[in-house]
């Protein structure tokens, strides 16, 4: 309507100014309802083709689109795996900090791991204990090993030497004999030697190890029990969070809640028609006017435009998909942040607004060489974003009235 009314002035209004003062035709006699087309035809023709033409560059160089909401982050409250609810600590609408506890899942079976572990790792620490005695005794068993083993020596020696001198006195049996018994002791020795290296190598390297395992296994089993406690991720309000002791829990199927961070905000996301993708560019500057803030024209710009229409997605499944149910056409999802701080304090997250954004030529404009009728035509294309600025500024105005007297809402 405005268009039109803007085009009128400019084609209508002077075909009335050249009947009325040139040919004397006046309203009500010569110009009536009836022959208004035929002395008018020229200016109301004109009239319909610049409007057209007005709402076609408006509408294409300076997108508009209703589809525009103040999105926010939640998150979802959930447990890393299932469990029946014993304790509860916080309700439903309460702040809560950076890792405070929400709730408590039954953790008797963590708790028995828990144990089993800690007692696992006192059984090789005790294990440690008897193997430095053990080998404290290793040493005496050595020791023990070496007299008897030079004992025997003694006596084998002292046979041989009897024997070197008179053959008569020592029977050879009986040197094979202590021979036999000297190596013996010799093996005894060796064994008791081998028994303290790996009594030792147990307490250097087995023990360690074993306890470094049940260590890690204990620290495991800690975590676990940590896990059946759901903490606060972030800081924010926690909402939805109907959860009861003796409540099932199962991240599968059923959540216990939402987290609403207290750094929720992110933007806003508006979704523009699919015949703008050419048009719509990041650094665009873009105006919005929201339900939630009323009368306030919020000036933003274009931080992001996605590269895909969700329209278009999908995944596989075990069936096959049908082209014409994606028949639906999607919206150019864009992101639009605010162009000064704090500008949407006191918008509730979730407003749906009203978006508008201005293509700008300014760098085309100041490209050397230009022709006369490209400068004249990006300035026409700059200048009619004026319009769709005033009409975003009349919706301003009226979005107030429209919801709550047209809509009753």
């Amino acid at each position: 309507m405005l268009e039109f009314l803007i085009c009128s002035m400019l084609t209508i209004f002077p075909d009335f100014l050249f009947r009325r003062y040139v040919q004397g035709k006046r309203i009500g006699r010569e110009i009536n309802l009836y022959s208004m087309w035929f002395e008018l035809r020229y200016g109301i023709t004109a009239c319909v083709i610049l409007t057209v033409s007005l709402i076609t560059m408006i509408f294409y160089f300076h997108p508009s689109t209703t589809n525009v909401t103040a999105v926010f982050r939640t998150v979802t409250i959930l447990p890393e795996s299932n469990g029946r609810v014993a304790e509860v600590f916080v309700g439903t609408n309460e702040k809560v900090a950076a890792g405070a506890p929400l709730f408590r899942l039954d953790n008797s079976e963590q708790q028995a791991a828990l144990e089993t572990a800690r007692r696992r790792v006192a059984e090789i620490e005790a294990e440690t204990t008897v193997a430095k005695s053990e080998l404290a005794s290793a040493d005496g068993l050595i020791a023990q090993a070496e007299g008897a083993y030079l004992q025997a020596l003694n006596e084998l020696q002292t046979q041989v030497d009897l024997n070197a001198r008179n053959p008569n006195i020592v029977a050879r049996r009986e040197i094979e004999r202590l021979q036999v018994a000297a190596d013996g002791r010799k093996g005894a020795l060796a064994a008791a030697v081998s028994n303290k290296q790996t009594l030792e190598t147990k307490i250097a390297s087995l023990l360690p190890a074993q306890k470094a395992s049940a260590e890690a296994a204990l620290a495991q089993a800690q975590v676990n029990l940590d896990k059946t406690t759901v903490r606060a991720g972030v800081a924010g309000t926690v909402q939805q969070f109907s959860l009861r002791a003796g409540d099932i829990v199962n991240p599968m199927i059923r959540s216990a809640g939402i987290l609403v961070p207290d750094d929720r905000r992110i933007g806003l996301i508006a979704g523009f028609g699919q015949i703008e993708s050419q048009v719509m560019k990041a650094g665009m500057i873009a105006e919005a006017t929201c339900i939630g803030k009323p009368f306030t024209i919020i000036p933003m710009v274009v931080t992001e435009v996605q590269d895909v229409i969700a329209a278009g997605q999908f995944r596989p499944t075990d069936q096959l998909v049908d082209v014409q149910q994606l028949a639906r056409p999607g919206t150019l999802t864009t992101f639009l942040e605010p162009l000064f701080e704090g500008q949407l304090t006191g918008i509730p997250p979730g407003s749906s607004c009203i978006a508008n954004a201005y293509t700008s030529n300014h760098d085309a404009l100041n490209e050397p060489g230009i022709s006369t009728g490209r400068w004249l035509y990006l300035h026409v294309i700059d200048t009619v974003g004026v319009v769709h600025a005033a009409i975003l500024r009349l919706q301003a105005l009226l979005l107030p009235v429209q919801t709550l007297v047209l809509t009753g809402h």
